[in-house]
C-alpha cells in the first residue's frame, strides 16, 4: 500500500502520560509523526486534545484508530486523508491575540 499524509484528531482527558501512551501506540506500528499540536480546552483544563500529521498507509490508520479508542482517557478519535485538515484544525487551536 502507498504511504501518504493523514490528519489525526483525538480528544481525551488531560491526564499525566496520556500523550506518551498515544505516541507509544503509533511508534509500535511504525507510524511516522510529521507534526503534532497538543492543547488543553480553554473552558476545562481537565480536557484536551491532540492533532497530528502522520505519514502511513490507510490500512495502518484503520488498525491504529481502534487501539487509540481503547485508551480509557480517550473520548473520540478521527482521521482524515491529507494535510489540509491538519492546517484547518491547528488554526482553530492557536490563540492569536
Amino acid at each position: 500500500m502507498l504511504k501518504q499524509d493523514f490528519t489525526l484528531e483525538l480528544s481525551s482527558d488531560n491526564n499525566f502520560s496520556v500523550l506518551n501512551r498515544i505516541i507509544n501506540i503509533l511508534n509500535r506500528r511504525r507510524v511516522r509523526i510529521k507534526k503534532m499540536m497538543v492543547f488543553e480546552n480553554d473552558d476545562d483544563f481537565h480536557r484536551g486534545g491532540v492533532i497530528m500529521l502522520l505519514y502511513t498507509t490507510l490500512d495502518m490508520m484503520e488498525k491504529v484508530k481502534p487501539q487509540l479508542e481503547k485508551l480509557i482517557e480517550t473520548d473520540s478519535v478521527n482521521f482524515y486523508e491529507g494535510a489540509a485538515s491538519y492546517a484547518e484544525f491547528s488554526e482553530r487551536v492557536v490563540d492569536v491575540d
